[in-house]
Order: structure tokens, then C-alpha cells, then sequence
């Protein structure tokens, strides 16, 4: 078996991610359209996994924890090992950490309008969405901020950067309309939900259009030792090399 080059790695892993957000986003479509058709406005994206059809909803949570891991995968394999990266993917996985933990905790549906539990996995609910939303925006503006520095990412920065900035103000808003109108609560979130995959999409298509050459690259001061060994053919013109001098 011929293993992976890293930039096949990289490249699929890219593609996995963008596949996945197209694959969210349809399911999430779909399922506005089927009972018992809550409002894109006003409900909460998570009362789609309440009802008839939740279970395709909870599948959905899943692989958007799985679409996640695959974008940080991608990103690992672009440019040097940082601080900036290390700090902005362990957030970024948090938050598909977080959107896995919602498909086994429903959240509680009738209660009104605005944000509110009446039962145990209810409250989980609420406290882990609401964490997740935190730690992806965190991740995603370290993450960002990255980009700055890696050459290969600098022509997708623009629209990440926008991206990052519509996720800001969608996240702010739910917060705003959940304390003083809640009837716009759903919509919300679904800019949130937009700022967050749309980014995952345009950093993933950057990655997946890379050159071969554009590798991961070892950190600075990596001894020659953990490199690859020299070739055969160099060892013996060195040798040459020393004889005739």
C-alpha cells in the first residue's frame, strides 16, 4: 500500500470539510421543509432535532463535529507550527466537540419565546450551544489572525476576515435578541451559523487549491537530525568530494 503525500493528505482533508458544510447546510434546508416546520425567524436551529424527523438532525450535529475535525486537520498541514494555529484549532475543536455533545441532549421546545430549559438535557443543551458558538468565534478569530503570517492563505484573508466579522456580529446578535426581542432569535443564529461554515468553506477551498510545494514546513530551529537523511548519491559525492581534496 502506497501511503498519503502530505499534500494528498491535506488536500482531501479540505475537501472532506467543504463537502460537509455543502452536506449541513442541505440537510438543514431540508429540514425546514418538513413537520413540524418551525420558523427560520423565530426557532432556535435546534428544535429541528425535536420531532419526526430530529433524528436527521442529530445525525447533522455529528458530522458538523466531524466536518470540523477534518477543516483543522487541513489547516495543520499549511505553513509553520505556531502558537497562533495550536491556540486557534484547539478552540476551533472545541466548538465541534460541543456541536456533537447537542445530538444526545435535546432541547426543550413550547416554552416560549427566547432561550430557556425545563429539563436536565435541555439545560445541557443550551449551555454547551452556547459554549460551542463562543469557542468556534475564539477559534476563528486566532485562526484568522493566522493567516496573516502564511503566504499560501494570504488571497482567501479578505473574505475569511469578513466572514469572521459576520460570525462577531450574528453571535452578539443572539445574545441582544434573546434578551430583547426574541422573535427574531432563529434568524440570530442562522448568521452565526453562516459566518462559521462560510469561513470553514473559503479556507478549505484556499488549502484544497494549494500547490504540491506548499507543505507543512518544519518549525524554526528543527535540528538537522529530525530531517530527512541525506540520499545515498550525496553521501557518495561527499566522500569524492573529500578524497580528492
Amino acid at each position: 500500500m502506497i501511503p498519503q503525500s502530505p499534500d494528498t493528505a491535506r488536500r482531501r482533508f479540505a475537501v472532506a470539510a467543504m463537502v460537509g458544510v455543502a452536506v449541513y447546510v442541505l440537510v438543514d434546508v431540508v429540514l425546514q421543509f418538513l413537520p413540524p416546520h418551525y420558523s427560520v425567524v423565530s426557532d432556535a436551529e435546534s428544535n429541528l432535532a425535536v420531532g419526526p424527523f430530529g433524528w436527521i438532525m442529530n445525525l447533522n450535529f455529528l458530522g458538523r463535529a466531524v466536518t470540523t475535525m477534518c477543516a483543522i486537520a487541513a489547516m495543520n498541514r499549511v505553513g509553520r507550527v505556531s502558537r497562533l494555529r495550536r491556540t486557534g484549532t484547539l478552540f476551533l475543536g472545541i466548538g465541534g466537540l460541543c456541536s456533537a455533545v447537542l445530538a444526545f441532549f435535546p432541547t426543550d421546545v413550547g416554552l416560549g419565546s427566547g432561550l430557556g430549559a425545563a429539563t436536565v438535557a435541555g439545560t445541557v443543551h443550551l449551555y454547551v450551544a452556547g459554549g460551542g458558538f463562543l469557542a468556534a468565534l475564539a477559534g476563528i478569530l486566532v485562526l484568522t489572525s493566522w493567516m496573516r503570517s502564511v503566504p499560501e492563505l494570504a488571497k482567501a484573508y479578505l473574505a475569511a476576515f469578513v466572514l469572521a466579522a459576520i460570525t462577531a456580529v450574528g453571535l452578539a446578535s443572539l445574545g441582544l435578541t434573546a434578551a430583547i426581542e426574541p422573535g427574531l432569535l432563529g434568524l440570530a443564529e442562522r448568521v452565526c451559523l453562516a459566518g462559521v461554515l462560510g469561513w470553514v468553506l473559503v479556507v478549505c477551498n484556499a488549502i484544497r487549491r494549494l500547490s504540491r510545494r506548499s507543505g507543512p514546513i518544519l518549525p524554526a530551529g528543527t535540528a538537522i537530525s529530525e530531517q530527512a537523511p541525506p540520499s545515498a548519491g550525496t553521501a557518495v559525492q561527499g566522500r569524492q568530494r573529500n578524497v580528492g581534496s
